[in-house]
């Protein structure tokens, strides 16, 4: 079997990507994350997952490498992860009664066999009218710090919400199982 690596440092896609049962490595892709101007957040999305990608076949060209990256936006404004319990709370405040976007981007590389593709899945969150204090208490259990939004789905977070709209809903959370799988099994990959 071709060696399979993640390249990615999330303890999130990391879990995901157990799922499909598949042995694989984790790299660290190294890639600046920076904005670039006028860029959509869609684009940045699918940009940084294939940079993250790449920057690993690089270093391993037989091997199927994934990139993925998450871009949040609540229309125009980008959502990026908290780092902090204020801001985490900031954000959840400004969600309120509102919906996001979340742009989940993948890709899938194997520079010997000339493979690269890449996905991007959007997901629409719609949060219910949340107070001050609901949003207090969900910061404080949670501690959402490392997650774009302020929030974990797979969590406790899920009780924010009105509803979500998704074809994937392992997008959410950072890694799109569902054409992942594809992508994997089009690699020559036997899932399941």
């Amino acid at each position: 079997m071709r060696q399979l690596l993640l390249a990615s440092t999330s303890a999130y896609r990391r879990a995901l990507l157990t799922r499909l049962g598949c042995p694989f490595e984790v790299s660290a892709p190294g890639v600046d994350e920076t904005h670039l101007p006028a860029e959509l957040p869609v684009d940045r999305a699918a940009r940084l997952a294939l940079a993250k990608a790449l920057a690993v076949a690089q270093k391993h060209p037989d091997a199927i490498v994934i990139g993925s990256d998450q871009v949040a936006t609540d229309g125009a404004q980008v959502l990026d992860k908290p780092g902090n319990a204020a801001r985490a709370r900031e954000q959840l405040a400004l969600l309120s009664g509102r919906h996001a976007g979340f742009h989940t981007a993948c890709a899938v590389v194997q520079l010997s066999g000339g493979m690269r593709l890449v996905h991007i899945d959007t997901t629409t969150v719609v949060f219910r009218a949340l107070d001050a204090a609901e949003i207090a208490r969900y910061v404080q259990r949670e501690q959402p710090l490392d997650c774009a939004g302020g929030f974990r789905v797979e969590a406790l977070g899920i009780s924010l919400f009105e509803r979500i709209d998704s074809h994937d809903p392992t997008a959410l959370i950072g890694l799109p199982l569902i054409w992942l799988a594809g992508a994997l099994r089009q690699a020559g990959l036997p899932i399941p």
